[in-house]
């Protein structure tokens, strides 16, 4: 059963003989160091179970993007551990993470003059070494890549020339083409209309039904309880409540975290909820 109010397990703990993808326990991290550090997360404790897509949620400012970005070492661990596939973080060399591990941030800044084939080839770099070179089977990533994403017809355009939906595209394809069996995405449907936005998710998912785990963080209530299997609510920089989507997602809950009532109502096609707010006032 899933926990509120407290940090949690997110879902069911893996078996015994099935490690979690991501394990997180009591992490505090945050901003910069020494004096200047800033808390944002307080005693986080969150399981990743394997092969699922896990979307984190809550109002702005909760802690989303932060523990996204420490589980993927771009900001440091103040206290606790992280684990990836047993094994903790810091254990990890640099490319050996990257083969392990993607991550799409909220606004990636683009090399300048860089076309899109190029850039999304560079996902292609934490499998290259000084004995292994570049290959027909990353030339068949990277096209396979651009396909899934939807920017194979953009391949020869240079990126900062592209609107900010279709950058985003072109960032997803790198991730894509890295190949890795955790793919953690911050905020992915930033600057896309609803059309692609479904187009992006649609890809995550692909992701995870192959086998692969994935993180995200998205805004859109009604997209996470439609794409999610896992879900992390957070709230003041803590884990409010985490489990299965529908093990989790209340009309008290979204009450108590967002400051917002409403009526849950399942989608006919997909038996998913559907958020409904009342009206204020």
């Amino acid at each position: 059963m899933p926990t509120h109010h407290s940090s949690v397990a997110a879902s069911v703990a893996p078996p015994h003989d099935q490690a979690a993808a991501i394990a997180v326990r009591d992490l505090v991290a945050g901003y910069g160091r020494g004096a200047r550090a800033k808390e944002i997360l307080h005693s986080v404790d969150v399981d990743i179970r394997p092969g699922t897509f896990t979307v984190i949620v809550g109002p702005n400012a909760c802690g989303k993007s932060t523990l996204l970005k420490t589980m993927a070492r771009l900001l440091p661990v103040a206290s606790g551990q992280i684990d990836i596939h047993g094994r903790s973080l810091e254990a990890y060399g640099t490319k050996e993470l990257a083969r392990t591990m993607s991550f799409l941030p909220q606004s990636p800044l683009t090399p300048e003059s860089i076309v899109v084939e190029d850039l999304v080839g560079r996902g292609r770099y934490p499998h290259q070494g000084l004995v292994r070179q570049w290959s027909q089977a990353d030339e068949a990533a990277v096209e396979a890549a651009m396909v899934q994403a939807g920017v194979d017809n953009l391949r020869g355009r240079v990126v900062q020339e592209l609107s900010g939906g279709q950058r985003q595209r072109v960032w997803l394809a790198l991730v894509l083409a890295q190949q890795t069996p955790i793919v953690l995405l911050d905020e992915p449907t930033t600057y896309l209309d609803i059309t692609h936005q479904l187009q992006v998710l649609d890809v995550a998912q692909e992701l995870q039904r192959s086998g692969k785990t994935v993180v995200a963080v998205l805004h859109e209530l009604s997209l996470a309880f439609r794409y999610a299997t896992d879900l992390i609510v957070m709230k003041q920089g803590r884990v409010f409540a985490a489990g299965r989507v529908d093990e989790v997602v209340t009309p008290e809950l979204v009450s108590e975290v967002y400051d917002v009532d409403c009526d849950l109502v399942l989608d006919p096609r997909t038996s998913r909820p559907i958020l409904v707010p009342h009206p204020r006032g």
